[in-house]
């Protein structure tokens, strides 16, 4: 199961509780990488926190700007070492995504890029809501088509659009949010996927947050690994 990359999400601004997560989710059985997002990064220690931090970790800013603002504000996280991975926003355009690429490869060569589609909480009303004309798996096909052409490392997109983008992008992370236990709670998202089921679907990696964060964290992750092993 070492090839099947496990991302938590660490969506807390309290130090104590990542500390308790980073201490729990720790097993020799899978890969796990943890995943900072906004509420933690904005937080008064998040930063110097990551700064500090020793181990891979995934960025997740989810940055959208003007092409010129966005390079700027990844070239001002240079002094993350450890930042292996950052999320940019599909439809910030080409040029956005070119250039951040291209900044994110002079300031640490080990960091990747991943173009964020239709976020997870997001189905086809939604869409249609805000004003687009595209279904779901549409619009997720021509974002990652985007993507792949400005040359970033890969997208961000539910399981239930995975399979489609495998079959046309063959070297490509497809890292799937969205994604629960059996018999988990929702809450938020809709478009799901259990872990076993997004793997089957050929993504490269699955973020999970509150069915493993909650509750027991280490009893979460044997659930995890039993699943994964039926």
């Amino acid at each position: 199961m070492k090839n099947k990359i496990i991302f938590v999400a660490c969506d807390t601004s309290k130090l104590n509780l990542i500390n308790k997560i980073l201490k729990n989710i720790k097993t020799k059985k899978l890969k796990i990488i943890p995943k900072f997002g906004l509420q933690f990064f904005y937080s008064k220690n998040g930063r110097k926190f990551l700064e500090k931090y020793k181990s891979d970790f995934w960025l997740d800013l989810k940055i959208n700007d003007i092409p010129q603002t966005a390079l700027s504000a990844v070239d001002s996280l240079g002094d993350l070492k450890k930042c292996k991975y950052i999320t940019v926003h599909a439809n910030g355009g080409l040029n956005m995504l070119k250039a951040i690429k291209e900044k994110a490869k002079q300031i640490n060569k080990n960091l990747r890029v991943l173009g964020v589609t239709v976020l997870t909480s997001l189905n086809n009303k939604s869409l249609k809501e805000i004003g687009h004309t595209k279904t779901v798996e549409q619009l997720v096909l021509k974002q990652a088509g985007i993507v792949k052409k400005s040359g970033c490392d890969g997208i961000v997109c539910s399981a239930k659009e995975a399979k489609i983008i495998r079959k046309k992008y063959k070297n490509f992370l497809i890292i799937t949010p969205g994604i629960r236990l059996p018999g988990d709670n929702l809450n938020d998202q809709a478009r799901v996927m259990t872990p076993k089921d997004a793997f089957k679907n050929k993504v490269s990696g699955v973020v999970i947050g509150r069915s493993l964060t909650q509750g027991n964290i280490k009893n979460n992750i044997k659930k995890l690994i039993d699943h994964l092993n039926k």
